[in-house]
């Protein structure tokens, strides 16, 4: 086999606006596996519904992916690995479709702790249908439009340290050094690894006065170094919060923890894809289908 290159590494043109976010989180991502020699064609690629969702198509064409429904990323991703273990899987979601349609199938993903990346593109809006507040638009922030944002935003990353995940970062995609350096940390852990990255909506909120522009968050930005993380999730969650009352925003890798058992662990699930049995071997004999249907009686 052919070394790889890293064009082997690339997708589809983007159809996103020019100068969105999004795209730099495919070149981080391309960089990212690119760097530590993931094949492709190890990997499974997992979206919802949204702009941020779209990514999957721009990045890593040989890889394997399937584009679910708006807020169902985290089950498809769940049982994907469940049946085929030996894939990478790296899921791609948005602010709306896991903070808030999606947001109980991200709670159990993460309680489960199933070996995956899971990306938020998060830029505090619906930008595919006209710009909407998302849940993590922060309070009291307005729209171009002067409208202001009526309820408390909604901290994926200080949730998904409530609910026990090993691994939970925050980029920006403007700190793209910081933001490869993530991904490489968080494609070489064992459980789930959660990353919020800041992505600016360019057409919908990237005004003056908007908390998730690429002028606010380049000025307000506050980076961790990769090894500079918390030791614990309480820790880690006081941190967040104290940065945020001071109109900071704490990026980096805040908590890192492989010690957990995977779900594949706590399932004891076989390394071997469940497509790679045959009949003979799913399928019981009658004695064993008689003793395990007694064992319900």
């Amino acid at each position: 086999m052919q070394p790889l290159t890293k064009d082997d590494y690339k997708g589809q043109p983007s159809t996103l606006c020019t100068g969105c976010g999004h795209d730099l989180i495919s070149n981080q991502i391309i960089s990212a596996c690119f760097s530590l020699g993931i094949n492709p064609l190890d990997v499974l690629k997992i979206s919802g519904i949204g702009c941020s969702s779209k990514l999957p198509a721009y990045f890593m064409s040989k890889s394997f992916a399937f584009n679910s429904m708006h807020g169902r990323m985290a089950p498809v991703a769940t049982g994907a690995k469940l049946v085929n273990p030996k894939m990478k899987v790296l899921g791609v979601s948005g602010d709306g479709d896991t903070a808030s349609i999606g947001i109980g199938g991200f709670v159990h993903l993460i309680r489960k702790n199933v070996p995956m990346v899971y990306i938020v593109a998060n830029n505090g809006v619906y930008g595919l249908t006209k710009g909407q507040f998302s849940p993590t638009a922060d309070k009291a922030s307005p729209t171009k439009h002067g409208e202001l944002t009526l309820f408390e935003s909604l901290d994926l990353c200080t949730l998904a340290l409530e609910l026990g995940c090993g691994f939970v970062a925050r980029g920006f995609v403007g700190d793209a050094k910081q933001m490869v350096q993530i991904l490489q940390a968080a494609l070489q852990h064992s459980g789930t690894a959660f990353i919020d990255v800041l992505s600016p909506c360019v057409t919908f909120n990237n005004h003056d006065t908007s908390t998730k522009s690429y002028t606010y968050l380049k000025a307000h930005e506050v980076p961790l170094k990769i090894t500079d993380g918390f030791n614990d999730p309480a820790t880690a969650t006081y941190a967040i919060k104290e940065a945020y009352k001071k109109g900071e925003v704490l990026t980096g890798v805040f908590y890192q923890n492989s010690g957990h058992k995977t779900l594949l662990e706590t399932l004891e699930v076989s390394d071997t894809p469940l497509r790679s049995f045959n009949e003979k071997e799913m399928r019981p004999s009658q004695s064993e289908f008689e003793k395990t249907m007694a064992e319900y009686e």
